[in-house]
């Protein structure tokens, strides 16, 4: 679908003359590391050339127009600066509500109204980070009308509490990190708990990123996903009455081996399994791409797959479906889900001369094994949330 001529939009929409400054904020993949960030754990995301347009302008009282070309239907909805608290009617519009609120809660002075425009092109609930990526555009757009003076990793933060306290789901900080943080050609491989990272380039040569989208909508809040990371934190108390450790994070495959046996429940120990394995193969994964072992790197995005699918149990037929034609065509050097799972996508390094083939094979695949089609994205990986300057329009 073309971009709208964003311009015209506002302008329409809110019926004004006056131009607007834009701002844009990422999606995000996860190429490694699969519910670790909430463990203590690393990730290693990065973020893409698809994301979140916001158009904004400052008004002269203190009423907030917020309207968004993927939810036409909704139309505009207003609300007061005084008046931020979360409100299931305004659906969409709660996350940069929150922002809104969590920004000026911290202190930050936001003094008037503003009307925003949204526009994203990142699938709708296809678990590539559409939430953080509102988040973060609001953020940077108040950044840059209010003139703010705050730090990036604060505003991370004030993301992950929108997303945790306002919305109500219990996540980590991986998505607002990749996407405030995201840097042109580099991966990142984040520590969780400390939040110290490291960029690292993506040096693909003949092979290409694809994200292949399952089309099963997937809704964070309505998921499984507190239930895992409840499961997990009972673990940690099992083992925390043994060992001092702060996260499943800490943990190395041996101390894990070792005292696995407290953890009596048998599913919360294959949760923790999972937090823990995955943890070592996103550290190992990172090492490996700095050598450039393609291969390597390509069999850890398998194995944490599998471990995804039988230990944590987030994938799903459809991912199963997806990553498992993935896995049988040639040229592939690794696949996997990629984000909370329970639908959303798969990611796959394949080969530049056999992606037709791939798409044309996989999608044949999962379209007789699932009954509907997928869709396919070549992954281009770009920086974080920013204002944009030039041919923006």
């Amino acid at each position: 679908m073309a971009k709208p001529n964003l311009l015209d939009e506002f302008q329409s929409i809110f019926n004004v003359t006056k131009i607007p400054r834009i701002f844009f904020a990422p999606g995000r993949i996860n190429l490694i590391g699969e519910h670790t960030d909430y463990n203590g754990g690393h990730v290693f995301p990065a973020s893409i050339s698809y994301g979140t347009y916001a158009l904004a302008n400052k008004r002269d009282d203190q009423k907030l127009r917020f309207y968004s070309l993927n939810f036409p239907s909704i139309g505009t909805i207003e609300c007061d600066l005084a008046d931020l608290d979360y409100n299931e009617a305004h659906d969409w519009a709660n996350f940069p509500k929150g922002m809104i609120q969590c920004m000026k809660e911290s202190g930050l002075k936001i003094t008037t109204g503003m009307d925003i425009l949204f526009y994203g092109d990142i699938p709708n609930g296809a678990g590539l980070s559409s939430s953080a990526s509102i988040e973060m555009v609001t953020g940077v757009l108040l950044e840059g009308l209010f003139e703010l003076k705050i730090d990036r990793v604060q505003m991370i933060q004030l993301g992950q509490k929108v997303e945790n306290d306002y919305i109500g789901v219990n996540s980590g900080i991986m998505d607002q990190f990749a996407i405030g943080k995201g840097k042109k050609g580099h991966a990142i491989l984040l520590n969780c708990q400390t939040l110290a990272y490291n960029y690292a380039p993506i040096e693909l040569n003949d092979h290409v990123i694809i994200i292949i989208n399952t089309n099963k909508q997937r809704t964070l809040a309505g998921s499984k996903y507190n239930e895992r990371r409840a499961e997990c934190e009972q673990a940690l108390a099992n083992i925390q009455t043994v060992i001092q450790i702060k996260s499943l994070g800490d943990l190395t495959e041996e101390q894990f081996e070792q005292h696995k046996h407290l953890i009596t429940n048998e599913t919360n120990q294959k949760r923790a399994k999972h937090a823990v394995y995955e943890n070592l193969r996103t550290v190992e994964a990172l090492q490996q791409l700095q050598q450039g072992n393609l291969e390597t790197f390509g069999r850890l995005m398998n194995e944490s797959h599998t471990s995804l699918q039988l230990d944590y149990e987030v994938t799903g037929i459809e991912l199963d479906t997806i990553v498992q034609a993935a896995w049988d065509q040639p040229g592939i050097v690794g696949a996997r889900m990629t984000g909370a799972g329970f639908g959303g996508c798969a990611i796959a390094i394949v080969e530049i001369d056999k992606v037709d083939s791939f798409k044309n094979n996989v999608n044949k695949i999962y379209s007789e094994e699932i009954g509907y089609e997928a869709s396919f994205y070549t992954a281009t990986i770009g920086d974080g949330a920013r204002e944009l300057t030039e041919g923006v329009y």
